[in-house]
């Protein structure tokens, strides 16, 4: 998982960040991405792959050994902004937000992005996209605990303002029971207004 990572390092570049993104899907609550700077001192474990493999309690610790041996930044773009400007630019956006947070926080210039997916964002740095970097790239996995971890925990503290949803369980995806929900209650303020159903309403 590590060799994409040291290639690019033998072709001259110091900071090299993987990103990925937790949140596109779902009918509610922000889109985030993680962006993590690429360390040869931190060796893949078990529980560092791709966070959608991972239980909710894997997911926890997979964070706080990311968190606590890597450098890191995380993007938030809310929901209302999704409506805005489509999840596919929102997406971009949070990407770069990470990038940015990752860069303030520890005062370093990135010089090589691996992006996860088929997508470039606008910063000025070398970079590449893989399809199913989360799975192959050692950073892009990171990268996703952090976004996915994040997010859930976003989700997790809506949960107690609109608890007739149920968020902490569905994380705002689209499943049988939150369908039922917006059926029942309507959209509340963390629904994206341009996905179905509510783009219907319009």
């Amino acid at each position: 998982m590590l060799q994409e990572e040291e290639k690019i390092k033998k072709k001259g570049y110091i900071n090299i960040v993987g990103i990925d993104e937790a949140g596109r899907g779902p009918l509610a609550g922000p889109v985030v991405a993680g962006a993590v700077l690429y360390s040869k001192n931190f060796r893949k474990d078990n529980l560092i792959k791709d966070s959608k493999l991972l239980s909710e309690k894997q997911r926890k610790e997979a964070y706080k050994k990311v968190t606590n041996n890597l450098k890191w930044g995380v993007g938030i773009v809310s929901e209302k902004i999704i409506d805005k400007i489509n999840i596919l630019e929102a997406t971009k956006l949070a990407m770069i937000k990470a990038v940015q947070d990752l860069e303030k926080k520890y005062n370093i210039n990135a010089d090589y992005l691996i992006l996860d997916g088929k997508m470039s964002i606008n910063l000025n740095i070398d970079q590449k996209s893989i399809v199913s970097a989360d799975r192959k790239i050692f950073t892009v996995s990171c990268a996703s605990i952090i976004a996915k971890f994040t997010r859930d925990q976003i989700m997790i503290k809506y949960d107690k303002k609109y608890e007739e949803y149920n968020f902490k369980k569905h994380k705002g995806y689209g499943t049988k029971e939150h369908l039922k929900m917006i059926k029942k209650y309507g959209g509340c303020k963390i629904h994206r207004k341009s996905f179905r159903p509510f783009d219907k309403d319009k």
